[in-house]
């Protein structure tokens, strides 16, 4: 890397409205999470709370535990967050098990519709039944299977998954593996799911991602998880290196030279995208494009399936025209079994598929 003394960075752009509250905003802000008329018996109590998170807001503190980076970080004085700490550590020791001849393949199945039977919609999707027939074939097959159900976050209390800030647009080095974006408690932003997928993505050797269609794209469930998974593209596992969210230090490291490390290289992936009119293809192409950008390997043709069930018929009806569609769920379970094959492969050269050239990219971003 050169001498960062020497390195002018571009000038920081500005001119967005500020987005700090005043003290009475903030609070009454904060007091809507307690609509509820059952909170109101505690009152006196939620305005010692209401008051404590106006003076965690007030300071700024982000990341309120944190301990010096100590050994293997650039700057071992530098006080990290310990929460990222132990997401940092907990994908440290998921990588080597990934890598371990003694660990059983993984497969990560991930259901990414937000359809929950136990919320709004008030059945389950088709994803998740396509899902749910998969599985076998990665049991029998001895592996072990790490159902990702992203309909959680629509479902279940507490799940977040928070949007990426798109800290890579102003330098790749200021995207921390993993995202250091969150949590941010001073500004409520708590329970990240993230810190817990990442580690899911690591462990995984290969991975399988049944959707559906939402007017032409991927559902906003799995286009969120797509988007925070940026830092798995040469993301920074030192935040020290820019000591923090440092702007410019971090466009002067990228000036100078950045590797672009990609730290879910080498697994392998299936796709199985389903729609009833429009759009299957485009999105499994850009799911595709997503997996190979981050070099994770697609297992054969029959391995990246886009289709239609109960074409252009009622919405009522599309869990009998899956029932129906025989082709296509045996379509879906060949991207299974060839997800299998591949791992296999993958495993016995010692994670390089067999026609790996090795090549550089000369521009990697």
């Amino acid at each position: 890397m050169k001498n960062l003394k020497n390195i002018h960075a571009p000038k920081l752009r500005s001119g967005q409205a500020s987005t700090k509250l005043n003290q009475k905003d903030f609070k009454a802000e904060f007091a809507k999470r307690f609509f509820d008329p059952n909170f109101n018996e505690i009152k006196d109590s939620l305005d010692k709370v209401i008051e404590v998170a106006w003076q965690n807001y007030s300071d700024h503190r982000k990341a309120p535990l944190t301990s010096a980076a100590g050994p293997g970080f650039a700057d071992a004085k530098y006080q990290l967050s310990d929460q990222w700490r132990e997401t940092s550590d907990k994908l440290k020791i998921a990588q080597k098990k990934f890598k371990s001849k003694k660990s059983k393949s993984r497969i990560l199945l991930i259901n990414a519709s937000p359809r929950n039977e136990h919320t709004c919609p008030g059945e389950v999707s088709k994803s998740f039944l396509l899902t749910q027939k998969m599985k076998k074939v990665f049991t029998d097959a001895k592996f072990e299977v790490d159902y990702l159900d992203l309909s959680l976050l629509t479902a279940e209390f507490g799940k977040n998954i928070y949007p990426c800030k798109a800290c890579v647009s102003t330098a790749m080095p200021l995207c921390h593996w993993p995202c250091s974006c969150y949590p941010n408690n001073s500004l409520g932003q708590t329970n990240d799911w993230m810190a817990e997928i990442y580690e899911r993505w690591v462990l995984a050797h290969g991975v399988l991602i049944v959707t559906p269609v939402h007017w032409y794209q991927a559902p906003s469930t799995l286009k969120l998880m797509m988007d925070r998974l940026v830092c798995a593209d040469g993301g920074s596992p030192d935040p020290t290196l820019t000591q923090g969210k440092n702007a410019i230090l971090a466009k002067k490291i990228e000036l100078a030279g950045w590797d672009y490390p990609k730290h879910l290289k080498g697994r392998c992936f299936s796709i199985v995208v389903h729609g009833d009119t429009v759009g299957a293809e485009s999105v499994r192409r850009n799911l595709t494009d997503w997996l190979h950008d981050l070099e994770l390997n697609s297992s054969s043709s029959q391995a990246l399936l886009d289709g239609y069930i109960g074409y252009w018929e009622p919405y009522a009806t599309s869990h009998d025209a899956l029932d129906k569609d025989k082709a296509f769920q045996i379509k879906a379970l060949n991207a299974a079994h060839s997800l299998v094959h591949s791992v296999k492969v993958l495993r016995k050269n010692n994670f390089k598929m067999p026609d790996s050239l090795n090549l550089k990219n000369p521009s990697p971003k």
